[in-house]
């Protein structure tokens, strides 16, 4: 069963989703890699005001390549989420709900998504292009200079994520790894 969430990504929303489960985002999220990162903590740190309001907020790491045409992107497939670790939990402390990539998370970045209840959903990496045409509209919002890692303002229907850690904490890699190695053991 797939679990339909419109953002913005609500209390109500993130209390019920559970490692594992399979979702199909709908409504506006955002693209930021790592040097969009840096700088929204470097605004944060001057004490000014971010450039989208975070407050429940998703934000996709991607940098997604030009578009065709008639399209609103290109491939937007997740890029690995541990390049923005430094900078996570500070934007968690902000309100951020939700962040979509690929591959695991470091301690301090599950710790403050268990302490201001957020979730981590993994998106396919190498579907880049079918991912894609779960976008209607794209428009950068941040830091054009960076090129295909600007911010952007992301209309998404029925964008497929699975939740990789939830809100407690429960990681979908680790009670995958368990699992196998007791079905193992069982052999």
């Amino acid at each position: 069963m797939e679990i339909k969430i419109i953002t913005p990504l609500i209390m109500e929303q993130v209390m019920n989703l559970k490692a594992g489960d399979r979702v199909l985002i709908t409504g506006y999220i955002y693209t930021a890699r790592d040097a969009a990162h840096k700088r929204l903590i470097e605004l944060v740190n001057k004490g000014e005001k971010l450039p989208f309001d975070i407050v429940n907020s998703i934000i996709y790491y991607v940098g997604p390549t030009p578009a065709k045409e008639g399209r609103p992107i290109g491939s937007a497939g997740p890029t690995t989420s541990y390049r923005v670790d430094s900078y996570t939990p500070d934007l968690l402390r902000l309100g951020l709900k939700g962040m979509i990539g690929k591959g695991d998370r470091g301690e301090e970045v599950v710790k403050a998504m268990k302490e201001y209840k957020a979730v981590y959903f993994g998106a396919i990496g190498g579907a880049g292009a079918l991912i894609s045409k779960s976008v209607e509209s794209s428009e950068i919002i941040a830091y054009e200079d960076l090129d295909s890692e600007a911010i952007r303002k992301l209309k998404v229907v029925d964008f497929p994520a699975i939740v990789v850690i939830d809100k407690d904490g429960n990681n979908l890699y680790k009670i995958g790894q368990s699992r196998f190695l007791n079905d193992m053991k069982a052999i």
